[in-house]
């Protein structure tokens, strides 16, 4: 993929044919306007029937004419932000000429799913570009004096025609926009109210935002706002991550691992609260999507574990191929995960769980308890985590060491993270005592984590390493020795659990 592009930060006011272009000399920095250069551009924008592209305030384009044309797609990051990114114009992937690039296509897949992406609008513009330039030549911003002519090409297709001015930063401060808008303000220019031309272009099918905001969670407040607010919260990350999976972005697959096990968890907890048919549906599929994002996660965690290890051992105890050994088979397994994982990404079953987590915040299925006061109910929904934590505690403390020890400390560290999700999601209710219960089980789940990483550290050891390279006729000693190391480790992380879990009792 072409990446060039960058962050748009721009500004579009509404004038009429006979508006005049005000004096910009004077912006603080800049020192002359450039001679304006007329454009032709033509620009089809790409959609799917339903606009969900727009509906998410993603604009996706190919324009011909103009110093860049090409493939645009520009994403949303806050007020009068946009991150725009390029990609050439051309046959992509054996496609057609005016075929979506995969590259651009993958970045919108979590929101377009398998719906096809199709035409939804046609514009011609005539653009007379004048550029900002600073005191040292440097171009600061550029003001483009469009005349656009629209076609709207679903939904009852129309035309429309207008005038526009954009100020759009280029190497200048962001300050200058507001000088801009301050001068043209001046002149009887105001702010455009629509979001962009293909907004103006849509016209009455452009989607618009419903007006109504979801109560936020407070104590007197019913509970399902809590739990509501909480599953917005992951969902949201879940459609942050997915493009930044598909780029390879370091640290995306576990934060959306995390996401998706912390929706998994939270609705355990809560299942009183929403329909039982839509919780058990909803956690098998959200379990088995934390099961392949966790092949590749884990993968990462346990190389880091054992190169850690084997970086801190003195070469002289390095007998054989064994740091060879492990990066192969580290880089084998790794890259099976990472395309068992893009793979999963574009099935019909992600597809759908992620439709489920919209209708899910869209029109929650309620019970009658999510009705009720959350100061009444959800305190009770922690204690009740609490308990079972104690339980699989009291378990663990009764099993003697070895196999069924780590299963019951593994189990305990799952009941911590369910009850710090738990008292996370309660925050808006009583954030002193909901972060006093997050940190500690959050203290219980990083130890016991590390414990339950030594035991896959120790497995992989044992029958990818020293069995493989014993079957080879390689020297085995050092898998042993590392082996013997994530052992030690293993036994310090368990006493540190043992102490934390007196010290709260």
């Amino acid at each position: 993929m072409d990446a060039n592009g960058g962050t748009e930060i721009e500004r579009k006011f509404d004038v009429d044919e006979l508006a005049l272009l005000p004096r910009l000399n004077d912006l603080p920095g800049v020192q002359a306007i450039a001679e304006p250069v007329t454009h032709n551009l033509e620009a089809v924008y790409f959609d799917t029937g339903g606009l969900v592209l727009s509906s998410a305030h993603i604009t996706l384009r190919r324009r011909t004419g103009g110093d860049d044309a090409g493939w645009h797609l520009k994403l949303p990051l806050d007020a009068g932000r946009r991150r725009e990114i390029h990609a050439p114009l051309g046959r992509h992937a054996g496609g057609a000429a005016d075929a979506v690039p995969e590259s651009l296509a993958q970045l919108v897949r979590v929101h377009v799913r398998d719906a096809a992406l199709v035409p939804v609008a046609r514009l011609h513009t005539t653009r007379v570009a004048h550029a900002l330039i600073g005191t040292g030549g440097e171009q600061l911003a550029v003001l483009c004096d469009d005349r656009v002519q629209s076609e709207r090409l679903v939904h009852e297709p129309a035309s429309a025609a207008w005038r526009e001015w954009e100020l759009e930063l280029v190497h200048g401060p962001e300050d200058l926009l507001d000088a801009g808008q301050s001068v043209l303000a001046a002149g009887g220019i105001l702010v455009s109210p629509n979001a962009s031309k293909l907004a103006r272009a849509l016209g009455d099918r452009f989607p618009v935002e419903p007006t109504k905001k979801r109560r936020r969670p407070t104590p007197k407040g019913p509970a399902g706002n809590v739990l509501l607010a909480g599953l917005s919260k992951q969902i949201s990350v879940i459609r942050r991550q997915d493009p930044q999976i598909r780029q390879h972005t370091v640290g995306s697959v576990h934060a959306m691992r995390i996401a998706t096990r912390r929706l998994r968890s939270v609705l355990a907890t809560y299942r009183s609260l929403v329909d039982s048919t839509v919780v058990e549906h909803l956690r098998t599929e959200l379990g088995w999507l934390a099961a392949v994002l966790g092949a590749s996660r884990d993968e990462e965690v346990l190389q880091g574990r054992l190169t850690g290890l084997l970086d801190s051992e003195s070469p002289v105890l390095l007998l054989g191929p064994i740091r060879e050994r492990l990066d192969t088979r580290f880089a084998a397994d790794a890259d099976t995960a990472k395309h068992t994982l893009l793979a999963a990404l574009d099935t019909h079953r992600y597809f759908r769980l992620l439709d489920a987590l919209d209708a899910l915040v869209a029109t929650p299925p309620f019970t009658a308890t999510a009705g009720r006061d959350a100061r009444v109910v959800i305190p009770a929904l922690i204690t009740r985590e609490w308990k079972k934590l104690r339980r699989a505690v009291r378990r663990a403390a009764t099993t003697a060491a070895g196999p069924e020890l780590d299963l019951a400390l593994h189990s305990v560290r799952k009941r911590a993270k369910r009850l710090r999700y738990a008292a996370e999601t309660a925050h808006p209710l009583s954030p002193k005592r909901a972060a006093r219960v997050s940190r500690f089980a959050r203290k219980m789940q990083t130890v016991l984590g590390n414990q339950h990483d030594s035991v896959i550290a120790r497995e992989r050891l044992l029958r990818r390493g020293a069995v493989e390279a014993y079957l080879r006729g390689e020297n085995t000693f050092s898998y042993g020795r590392l082996h013997a190391l994530e052992q030690q480790k293993a036994a310090e992380a368990e006493t540190r659990f043992w102490r934390i879990w007196r010290r709260r009792a």
